[in-house]
């Protein structure tokens, strides 16, 4: 039940072994970069799974999401502006309900961010397949190009893409949010096209019926696309390297999360409208199919490329900053917070995980990555909306550059609607879930209980 005070965590803040992270990020760039993490998963990769369960519906399943992504965004807003540092929501239960709370926090990160890349990479695969079926005929290999799960021996794509990744994440925290900059506003672009392409082929059977398993299917296919924004977060992941992170990490979550969901909703209705929902089936590279063979459905491929690789760049840079931020407090070991001098990037951080994520993506099929990082995330977005009301009753003097409204109120009203979208989700990954969290509870007890820099 330690806590770490506040005042500790922003003093650490980005201190590492060998040297510290470089504050470089403006306001633009951070609102990239949680642009870039959560705008594209949804619509690219996991909009084929989520339609078969609530129809032409899928667009309130994306506004259920997208408010509880909101309730949830308030809250890590202000304790964002309050607690400026790298660590995201591990932090932030760190310095409100203690170690024990921190370290579950974090370990569901992990799960969230890790498996996410994973779960991403796959879905970048099938839209490289796509494109080179479009372009020349050809396609890869099913052996090379689909997990052992699915018909395959690697993901030979998946596991390039993370590798690619890892490339630019090594140059550097500005570099990299230049490269992820332009990707984001080539994917925007893409997504407006497909709207302007799909709304003139809209016919008017295809939004009928709207709810065509009712409310369950849309509350399980919410479950499913509330994995679409998770990356709101990722800007709260670089508190240690925005140059002014009071004042615009809750302005970049704010503005990242009503940009990604007005997106999602139209691109949504355009899809359904254009092709009807029971052709969805089993289709990861779902927009392309909805063109057809057209230009428009070459162009699309190729922004769906670059828009899957921006999520795939930026959730992997907020899993090596939360397990940075780990391990400067000893819960893992001091190699993941040694940072390069040159660079100011913890390298052999990145080089692990990104190794580590390659080689997942490359075994695993997307739908049971995708489910296990909902429940990862949700339970996380519970914690942190907990503890925005206990530093309000335990610390209300505290100075806050943005104050969520109606707390207790809409805190409370955050957990219940992660509680209710996790219990939407099945029996498997509810089981995955437990097998994750109990390996978590036995590293933190035989390691990280002891190692801790509050140990003392």
């Amino acid at each position: 039940m330690r806590r770490k005070p506040i005042a500790d965590l922003v003093a650490d803040s980005g201190q590492g072994q060998g040297g510290s992270l470089r504050r470089s990020l403006g306001l633009w760039q951070l609102t990239m970069l949680s642009v870039g993490a959560t705008l594209g998963t949804g619509i690219f990769v996991v909009l084929g799974e989520a339609v078969p369960l609530a129809g032409p519906g899928v667009a309130l399943a994306f506004v259920i999401a997208g408010v509880t992504a909101l309730l949830s965004a308030l809250s890590y807003a202000e304790l964002a502006g309050m607690i400026p540092v790298a660590g995201s929501s591990y932090s932030y239960a760190y310095a409100t309900m203690g170690e024990l709370a921190a370290w579950v926090c974090g370990w569901c990160l992990m799960l969230e961010y890790g498996v996410s890349v994973a779960a991403v990479a796959v879905g970048w695969g099938q839209y490289v397949n796509e494109l080179l079926q479009l372009v020349a005929g050809v396609s890869l290999p099913e052996s090379l190009s689909s997990p052992p799960g699915d018909g395959g021996i690697l993901n030979v794509p998946a596991a390039v893409v993370v590798v690619l990744a890892m490339v630019a994440l090594l140059g550097g925290a500005r570099e990299s949010a230049r490269i992820n900059t332009a990707m984001v506003l080539i994917k925007t672009a893409t997504l407006v096209l497909f709207c302007a392409l799909a709304f003139t082929a809209v016919q008017d059977g295809n939004y009928s019926p709207l709810l065509p398993l009712g409310m369950g299917g849309v509350s399980a296919a919410a479950g499913k696309l509330f994995f679409s924004y998770i990356g709101f977060d990722a800007a709260s992941t670089a508190g240690s390297e925005a140059r002014h992170p009071q004042r615009d990490l809750p302005r970049a979550i704010m503005l990242s999360l009503v940009l990604v969901t007005v997106l999602y909703c139209l691109v949504a209705l355009a899809a359904v409208g254009a092709m009807h929902w029971t052709l969805f089936e089993g289709t990861e590279a779902a927009l392309s199919k909805v063109l057809g063979g057209t230009t428009g459905s070459i162009l699309l491929s190729a922004g769906a490329i670059v828009a899957v690789a921006s999520v795939v760049l930026t959730v992997l840079y907020g899993q090596t900053r939360i397990l940075f931020s780990m391990s400067r407090d000893g819960l893992v070991p001091p190699l993941f917070s040694r940072v390069d001098e040159r660079t100011g990037v913890p390298r052999a951080n990145t080089l692990l995980v990104s190794g580590f994520i390659a080689v997942l993506s490359a075994v695993v099929p997307l739908g049971a990555l995708a489910d296990a990082t909902s429940i990862g995330t949700l339970f996380a977005f519970a914690l942190v909306n907990l503890a925005v009301v206990v530093l309000r009753r335990r610390n209300p003097e505290l100075p806050r550059s943005f104050r969520a409204p109606l707390v207790p109120l809409v805190p409370l009203l955050g957990v219940l609607s992660c509680c209710y979208l996790i219990l939407s989700l099945g029996a498997a990954t509810w089981v995955a879930f437990g097998v994750w969290m109990l390996a978590g509870l036995l590293i933190y007890f035989a390691y990280g209980r002891r190692r801790s820099s509050l140990s003392d």
